[in-house]
Order: C-alpha cells, then sequence, then structure tokens
C-alpha cells in the first residue's frame, strides 16, 4: 500500500510541477491565507474553536468531510497534494492513519508541521479492551491494493479484514473530554508557534473553549455520581473506552472498536440479552452508524422486551454538512450526556 502510495504521490506532484496550476505544490505560502489540514471532524472543530474570528485568514479542511470511516479511509490523489503543501496538519496517529507517514515523506512544503495527537498523549493512549462476551472479530482497517481511479474525486474505500489476535492502540481519544483540553492546548501552541502575529488571540479563545470543555466533564461526572446504574451494553461495536475511562463506568459490548462485523453470533446476543435482564438495564445503546438489527434482536430476547435502543454518538460519521447546520464537538458530547443520564437511570 504504501509503495503505491509513494508512486502515485510523486506523479501527482510531479504534475503539479509541469503545469504550474496547482497552489498546492508550492513549498512557500507566499503570504496567502494559512492552510491546515485535519483527518477527522473532532480535530477540525477544535480547530475552528481556537481560531476563532481569526478563520478569515485560514483554509481550514476536513479531510474525511463525507461520513467515511476512519478506519476504512483512504485519502484520493488531491488529499495527498492538499496534505503536501499545507502548513499544519492534524492527525490522529493511530493504525488508522498508516499512510499519513509516506504523505509526509513527499510534503513539498519544507515548514509543513504535523501534530500526531495520539502521540501528545503519550501514556495516556489505552490498548483496545477484551471484556467478556465480546465476539471475536476481524479487524477493521483499510489497505490498498490497487492505485485510485484518476477520474472519481470520491474517496475509495478498500477493507481488508484481518484477525484481531494483538493488541492495538485505541483511536477513539478524542471521546474523552479530558483528552480533548490537553489536544486542544497543544494544538493552539503549535498555531501560535506557526503563525506568531495571532498567538495571543488563540490563546484567548482556547482559555474559553477550555472552560467549556472543563464545565461540561464536570456534568458528565455529576450524572455518573448521581446514578443508580454504572454499567452500559452496546449491541454494536464499542469506541467509546475512553469516555468510560474518565467516568469508571463499566460496559459490555458485542464488538471491540477494531471489529468490521455487522452480525453478532447467537451466542452474543444471548450474552448480552442475559446481562441486560441481570443487571435490569432500561437501555440497550450503539453506535451513530449502526442499523439497530442487533440491538432490536437483543431486546426481542430480554425477558421484559422493552428496553429503549439510544446512540452514543463516536464522531465517526460528522458531514461537511452537518458541520454546515451547526453540529460541533461541544453538542454531540452535550447529545451523549442527555442518553447517558437516561441510560445510567
Amino acid at each position: 500500500m504504501n509503495r503505491i502510495i509513494s508512486i502515485l504521490l510523486s506523479l501527482v506532484i510531479a504534475a503539479g510541477f509541469l503545469t504550474g496550476c496547482h497552489s498546492a505544490a508550492a513549498p512557500e505560502n507566499d503570504g496567502k491565507k494559512l492552510r491546515i489540514v485535519t483527518t477527522i471532524f473532532p480535530e477540525y472543530d477544535w480547530v475552528r474553536q481556537i481560531l476563532g474570528d481569526q478563520a478569515d485568514h485560514v483554509e481550514l479542511t476536513m479531510l474525511l468531510d463525507n461520513g467515511v470511516d476512519l478506519h476504512s479511509f483512504q485519502p484520493t490523489a488531491d488529499d495527498m497534494v492538499t496534505i503536501s503543501g499545507c502548513d499544519l496538519f492534524i492527525y490522529t496517529g493511530g493504525e488508522s492513519d498508516a499512510w499519513v507517514e509516506d504523505a509526509l515523506s513527499h510534503a513539498t512544503n519544507p515548514d509543513l508541521v504535523a501534530v500526531n495527537l495520539m502521540d501528545l498523549l503519550g501514556d495516556q493512549v489505552k490498548a483496545e479492551e477484551t471484556v467478556e462476551g465480546m465476539q471475536e472479530t476481524a479487524h477493521l482497517h483499510s489497505h490498498e491494493d490497487e492505485p485510485h481511479d484518476e477520474h472519481t474525486d470520491e474517496h475509495d474505500e478498500h477493507e481488508h479484514s484481518e484477525e484481531c489476535t494483538h493488541a492495538h492502540d485505541d483511536e477513539h481519544i478524542w471521546l474523552s473530554l479530558k483528552h480533548a483540553v490537553i489536544l486542544c492546548n497543544a494544538i493552539a501552541d503549535t498555531l501560535g508557534q506557526i503563525d506568531p502575529d495571532h498567538r495571543d488571540a488563540y490563546a484567548e479563545n482556547t482559555a474559553a473553549y477550555i472552560q467549556k470543555l472543563t464545565e461540561l466533564d464536570g456534568q458528565y461526572q455529576t450524572v455518573v455520581d448521581s446514578a443508580s446504574n454504572h454499567t452500559l451494553l452496546f449491541a454494536d461495536r464499542f469506541p467509546f473506552r475512553y469516555l468510560m475511562d474518565d467516568y469508571a463506568l463499566s460496559y459490555y459490548a458485542a464488538f471491540s472498536g477494531c471489529s468490521a462485523e455487522t452480525e453478532a453470533s447467537f451466542e452474543t446476543v444471548a450474552f448480552l440479552a442475559e446481562k441486560v435482564d441481570a443487571l435490569s438495564l432500561p437501555c440497550v445503546l450503539t453506535t451513530e452508524t449502526a442499523t439497530h438489527n442487533i440491538a432490536r434482536t437483543v431486546v426481542d430476547n430480554t425477558t421484559a422486551q422493552n428496553q429503549q435502543i439510544l446512540v452514543l454518538h463516536s464522531m465517526q460519521s460528522v458531514t461537511a454538512d452537518d458541520v454546515a447546520t451547526g453540529v460541533s464537538y461541544l453538542s454531540i458530547m452535550e447529545q451523549n450526556l442527555e442518553t447517558l443520564k437516561t441510560a445510567l437511570a
């Protein structure tokens, strides 16, 4: 995969030099807007909040803007050129971003600064966890076997499943409000170094935003502290380990966060239904991308068969259209808090 990306990127950049018509191929910004590229929505929205009123002098791009899953994303040729010529590139840094190293090695901007968020968190990054009842699954990550179609602007997806037989770092670091505080501070510091003329504005915006994050973190803790139940059950993949660990919540789930499975076995459904009964859980949870089929089957196999099916949003499918309608990192985390109030009742 890396060899193919290398060849593709080299050809695209070479074409840019020959034609002279693509600004991303220029190594200097020439006084134009600061170019910032992020891979996923949480990073994108954090940067928006840090920029605040200074956003007019920045060209901000979110690569995964059409709802494609982080785990199956592969960049297009246009994406590669956008990264190559940007001033700041922010990415999660997990296994799903294996393509990034090669992309950065071909950057045409010698001053490009890349921020790996998982590296910033260091030993706060945790391995994906397998808990009782979790179905053995294949690992969902994308491996590209063929060159991109040059005649399409859509992100190509090629899913290749490999058995999840060893520990993988959990990539879903953004689902911790505590991590968000750390990462926003780090992003603001980096922006201030790249653009010192607006450093004070970035610092002021970040301080105001972090206050909101901290207040919401406190609201989560208050809800958990007053809850009669401290266990959640997911009839779906489970990307929420950081959120659960922040508030010492227990959980059961059909699949790990790395799972490519969409069908639960009889044993998995039976186990989850038994746990719902044993713990008198009022809800069965899914992520925003689920069809709810597994959740309905779990509910149908409980004694009461009246549990609510609720969504906990993992921010893995936010689109540019969602952003345009006002969706933000905070609004989704506030929505998740309302879900937890019901699920922990």
